[in-house]
């Protein structure tokens, strides 16, 4: 998620790169939109509750977003991406 919030790649292409790299059915942002936004968001804040100094769960901007535009993945019909 980081990558994509810097602007370092688009979204589709690190699902690309990853399905690629490691051979799994789906990239990190499918994987998050099959799960549900709204329940990544939950873990997400939670761990971050635990561990505020850990930037690793410094909250997304773009998935706190998404989320409050109801944006919840494929339940939703879109997330990170459109189905």
């Amino acid at each position: 998620m980081k990558m994509a919030e810097r602007g370092d790649a688009e979204i589709v292409d690190i699902d690309t790169a990853m399905k690629l790299g490691t051979g799994n059915p789906m990239g990190p942002f499918e994987l998050l939109d099959y799960i549900g936004l709204d329940t990544m968001k939950f873990v997400v804040d939670e761990w971050h509750q635990r561990n505020p100094e850990d930037p690793r769960f410094t909250p997304c901007v773009k998935l706190d977003k998404l989320v409050k535009e109801g944006k919840l993945g494929r339940k939703a019909g879109e997330g990170f991406l459109k189905y």
